[in-house]
């Protein structure tokens, strides 16, 4: 017998080479019949995979992220068997699950696959998913895989082989599909009910633009029909609100070839909405006690070596650039940290001088390749409300859960109530990945582990994904059509003062190490205000939005009393302009719409005489007539 212990501490007995699924099957038949894959101690595996020795076990469902993924990468093994039926001789490179859905790259020969294969694709998927095929792990030796990729003469999957050792190969198969793979998979392909192939693409193997092209083929699948309907229609939607549709209409924000890609302009509106959002942060911030500072946006190459933002984003920056004075380089900058060890360091510190909290609202530069650049949320230039706080071991704490109550202050003022707060470390399996000593990363880990707690915060947590400097907790929104994004961050950093050399004198009258928080809230205000475009469909929260009213006259002989109706509502801090055009008011109204505006003010002769407006509400039509200072009264209330 074993032992399994489950998330909840208990702990089952089961005979040795029991597998997930026998463990689910002991606990509720209705449980076994949706379980996709389980986590065995710190592993992903196949729900039937036999466990022989103690192990901790998490069972995973549609419901859970891990079992979705083995879902989709279950489905894009399906879909490869479909390919190979339709067309024999195809050669395959990789098939992961993504983040909505999966892929593989394929190498179909002279025949060239366009959208209009898909549905052909599609009906062979779900032909073969009723035959319930189960997914059969096998392990093999290295020269018996060679010897089966050989024989199919499939030069992408030999060259995968080259890089596993021997003792560590897996094949799957279903069906009539054999495939290299490391697994996890689901139980069979019924499970797989519906199924949308989204479209094709060109990639080049192993991402090399000197390799061979290969046709990439995305699709999508869920265990339900209705749960596929539903995703188009999000999808749908989502294209209503696209930021770069919604930011061009509205005139938020532009981009010039000349000016370069990917390196957002800032329109009027754009630019007011933008500010609004710094200045309420600003003015939280100041409640909180940090200091804004400006720093430039080039620093010299040693400054991020130092730091370790050259090792680790060099790839991913512009070029440095060469003054006339020969060896002397600089780099825009990647980001703001490097400069604010700097401000920190100019001057000795005291242990009463800490916490100090700098903060700053700084444009830095990532050199993203082209294909991956999207409107403002995927940008080479972007300004992050970036701050850095200093201070002492036994402050850490503290200041930690004053930024967490920033940071859910700002999500919510902004409409993102639900979240979920991501806890992110490093990966025990890749070192090389991070920067600074075991005990450092031990320390910062159990802060945020011990801060979440305390303040009984629900979280997640993901291995591998900590900055490579620190750990970090993740704020994942959902907007209003159900979503995922990553917003604000904050991180736990011991090794960037070390590096630095920052010091501050302890009441011992010692030099002691600070330690330094990293927080964003917003994140990027480019990305910020994607996700808010969107979230909001352009209809901005009345206090935010570049113009609150538009005031449109019956007639330009009103022209006269709507600039006084503007003046009075200036100097209320209400904005907003007059629609003077010579249309008629049904045609302004359409267009005041079609412009997401909040309130329309229309302006008669009646409305005239008696100081008075009539009001139209965006989205719940006339509210009536009210007098300049009752629409004030009115005004406020909806803020």
């Amino acid at each position: 017998m074993i032992n399994i212990t489950l998330p909840d501490g208990s702990v089952r007995q089961v005979e040795s080479g029991s597998s997930a699924m026998d463990v689910a099957k002991s606990i509720s038949e209705g449980l076994a019949r949706n379980v996709l894959s389980a986590k065995v101690n710190d592993e992903i595996w196949d729900a039937n995979r036999p466990i022989t020795e103690d192990a901790r076990l998490q069972l995973f469902t549609w419901n859970d992220k891990d079992g979705k993924a083995t879902f989709w990468h279950s489905s894009a093994h399906l879909m490869a068997e479909a390919l190979e039926a339709l067309y024999p001789g195809v050669k395959f490179g990789i098939g992961p699950s993504i983040e909505t859905g999966f892929y593989y790259d394929v190498d179909t020969g002279d025949r060239v696959l366009s959208t209009n294969d898909l549905a052909a694709i599609e009906k062979k998927m779900l032909e073969l998913a009723r035959e319930k095929n189960d997914y059969e792990r096998k392990e093999v030796s290295k020269a018996d895989a060679i010897a089966f990729f050989e024989e199919k003469g499939d030069e992408y999957k030999l060259e995968l082989l080259e890089d596993l050792e021997d003792g560590n190969i897996t094949f799957y198969t279903q069906g009539n599909f054999t495939d290299l793979c490391r697994g996890p998979h689901i139980p069979n392909t019924g499970a797989v009910k519906a199924i949308k192939l989204m479209n094709v693409a060109g990639a080049y193997w192993r991402g090399d633009e000197t390799r061979p092209q290969m046709t990439r083929i995305y699709g999508v699948s869920f265990p339900k029909q209705k749960e596929l309907k539903q995703y188009l229609e999000m999808l749908e939607e989502a294209k209503k609100r696209d930021h770069r549709k919604l930011g061009s209409e509205l005139e938020l924000f532009m981009f010039s070839d000349r000016v370069g890609s990917g390196l957002p302009i800032w329109l009027p509106k754009g630019n007011a909405l933008r500010e609004r959002l710094m200045n309420f942060l600003r003015e939280e911030q100041e409640k909180r006690g940090y200091k804004m500072v400006t720093t430039p946006h080039i620093g010299k190459k040693d400054l991020y070596v130092t730091s370790g933002h050259y090792e680790k984003y060099g790839e991913d920056s512009f070029q440095p650039i060469n003054t006339p004075r020969e060896g002397e380089e600089f780099l825009l900058k990647p980001m703001n940290c490097p400069h604010h060890c700097e401000i920190y360091g100019h001057r000795p510190h005291s242990y009463r001088d800490l916490p100090l909290r700098i903060a700053e609202f700084g444009t830095v530069y990532r050199y993203e390749q082209s294909g991956e650049l999207h409107g403002l949320s995927r940008v080479r230039g972007f300004t992050q409300d970036d701050a850095h706080i200093f201070c002492t071991p036994d402050q850490l704490k503290e200041e930690f859960l004053n930024v967490l109550d920033l940071t859910e202050t700002v999500l919510k003022k902004m409409g993102f109530a639900e979240f979920t707060a991501q806890i992110s470390l490093r990966d025990p399996e890749k070192p090389e990945k991070y920067i600074g000593s075991t005990e450092n990363w031990d320390a910062a880990e159990k802060a945020i582990i011990e801060a979440t707690e305390e303040v009984g915060l629900e979280t997640v947590t993901e291995l591998g994904e900590a900055a490579f400097y620190g750990p970090k907790l993740d704020f994942m929104i959902k907007d209003a059509i159900g979503r995922s994004w990553q917003l604000g961050t904050i991180q736990v950093d011991y090794n960037l003062p070390e590096r630095f050399d920052l010091e501050y004198i302890g009441a011992d009258n010692k030099a002691h190490r600070p330690v330094m928080i990293h927080r964003a809230p917003f994140g990027s205000m480019e990305r910020f205000i994607s996700i808010l475009i969107e979230n909001t469909a352009g209809k901005f929260p009345l206090w935010l939005t570049p113009e609150q009213f538009a005031i449109l006259p019956i007639s330009d002989k009103f022209n006269d009393y709507c600039e006084e109706v503007k003046q009075q509502l200036a100097a209320h801090d209400i904005r907003g302009y007059i629609d003077d055009r010579n249309e008629t008011i049904g045609r302004k109204i359409r267009d005041t719409e079609l412009k997401r505006i909040p309130i329309m003010l229309i302006v008669g002769e009646k409305e005239a005489e008696s100081n008075a407006v009539a009001v139209r509400i965006q989205g719940e039509g006339d509210k009536g007539a009210m007098p300049i200072d009752e629409f004030v009264t009115y005004f406020k209330g909806l803020l």
